[in-house]
């Protein structure tokens, strides 16, 4: 702690940083940064480090891009902020005709909120008061799968189920049905995601069928458990789940908001599954980094049990300071722009491809990689300690944590979860980049196996 930087010592004096262990940080500081430009971040000490992970999966068009840049001046020197209730503005209403044009068909309302935790909220809160304004007053609960991740606050972390950032909290959660979901790399029934029937939908099936008169809604990440380590599962799980819903009357909720905006090669994880959700969560690559902003996007029916004269008190009493705030809408309205003006989703499918094939040559041969799991620009390698038995490392070990503090040393940002070493860049890196990329990624898991005397 002694080598600090004056800023360094400013950070550690007074801030409390997201998801860290703050003891950590006495043997591994913060690096401060100073800029960031296209694939790169830049330290204060002018040290460039390869931002693999887009800065939490929402950067898609890489740092200070001059389009965005532009389009967040115009708006700020127009108007940055005003109520949203009884009044608009151009960049609300550009936006919501631009994300109708995209998203799957049958969304058509549109309800804005800060971020994705947000959206969840709103998606939840939606859901539950549809069901007591029709007079379905017993469907109050909600179902989320085995590994999920939704968020944050409270209504968020209830459906979340990854124990690592909610088990403290169970007293203060919502009451979840959490029946067993994928888990394709140590699937139970012998069956490959390329090729499965989702046999594993058996168990969301059952409950259901058993508990559809108690249920408002199911929330699902479509196709990719991001947090519990990029879990990618068949589109055959979303039909069955479509299909399930609309028999058993309760809601589909998708959480689009890590791998919406062409994250899974498509513009929305449910196109690969040709479904239309009830509601629709989106954020993180809505504005490309740049600002908070989420959108609960929902069909006509949803919006059509809260519309009625105000005594009747069927309203969606629900905001935010920053709902439909100028400067994130006009932010979103250029980035949506620049998908379609730069065939971006086409445009990914080659770099997905490039980045499948270093992995394949350069990382497979390495004994302790259990699995590589690959959906248009997310990528994940699974490190087991046997390849056999699929049996993970201890995760006292933190084996991902110690080679992402050797990747940043080597000039690449790629923070893990637990053992799984991923990849998610943005949509802007060159072939160079990312040959940079997976290299640093063999040499730093290379590195600390042979360090710990495990190879």
């Amino acid at each position: 702690m002694n080598n600090l930087t004056k800023l360094q010592k400013i950070d550690l004096d007074n801030i409390w940083h997201p998801c860290s262990q703050m003891k950590d940080y006495e043997s591994f500081p913060p690096i401060v940064l100073k800029s960031g430009k296209g694939a790169y971040l830049i330290d204060e000490n002018d040290k460039k480090y390869l931002d693999a992970v887009s800065s939490w999966w929402v950067n898609i068009f890489g740092h200070s891009n001059q389009k965005i840049n532009d389009a967040l001046y115009n708006q700020a020197n127009t108007l940055e902020h005003a109520i949203f209730a009884n009044f608009s503005h151009k960049p609300a209403i550009e936006l919501s005709r631009s994300i109708l044009e995209v998203v799957p068909n049958g969304l058509s309302k549109i309800f804005f909120g800060d971020n994705g935790s947000s959206a969840v909220e709103i998606a939840l809160k939606l859901s539950f008061q549809y069901h007591q304004q029709i007079g379905k007053t017993t469907k109050t609960r909600f179902v989320a799968l085995t590994n999920a991740y939704h968020g944050e606050t409270i209504g968020a972390l209830s459906v979340s189920g990854c124990e690592l950032y909610n088990k403290i909290y169970k007293p203060l959660l919502l009451d979840i049905f959490r029946p067993t979901g994928p888990d394709c790399y140590r699937c139970p029934y012998g069956k490959c995601r390329d090729n499965c029937d989702a046999e594993c939908f058996e168990h969301m099936e059952k409950l259901l069928s058993e508990k559809h008169n108690e249920i408002s809604g199911v929330i699902v990440e479509p196709l990719v458990q991001c947090a519990a380590g990029m879990m990618i599962y068949s589109p055959v799980y979303l039909k069955k789940l479509r299909a399930a819903c609309d028999k058993y009357d309760v809601h589909l909720i998708a959480d689009e908001i890590a791998v919406g905006f062409g994250r899974t090669g498509k513009m929305f994880a449910c196109e690969h599954a040709n479904i239309t959700p009830d509601i629709m969560c989106v954020s993180k690559g809505l504005t490309a980094g740049y600002m908070p902003l989420s959108l609960a996007i929902m069909t006509d029916t949803i919006y059509d049990a809260f519309y009625d004269d105000y005594d009747t008190m069927k309203a969606f009493l629900h905001s935010h300071s920053y709902s439909g705030n100028p400067l994130g809408c006009a932010i979103a309205v250029e980035t949506l722009k620049m998908f379609k003006n730069e065939n971006t989703i086409e445009n990914n499918i080659a770099k997905s491809e490039f980045i499948k094939e270093q992995i394949t040559e350069k990382l497979l041969d390495i004994p302790y990689v259990g699995e590589f799991r690959q959906i248009g620009m997310i990528g994940a390698i699974e490190l087991v300690m046997d390849k056999e038995t699929k049996e993970p490392f201890d995760s006292k070990k933190r084996v991902g944590y110690e080679i992402y503090k050797i990747a940043l040393s080597k000039g690449v940002l790629l923070r893990p979860l637990g053992n799984i070493v991923y990849f998610m860049p943005p949509y802007i890196v060159n072939e160079d980049d990312i040959t940079f990329m997976i290299d640093v990624a063999k040499e730093s898991i290379i590195e600390y196996l042979k360090r710990e005397n495990i190879m």
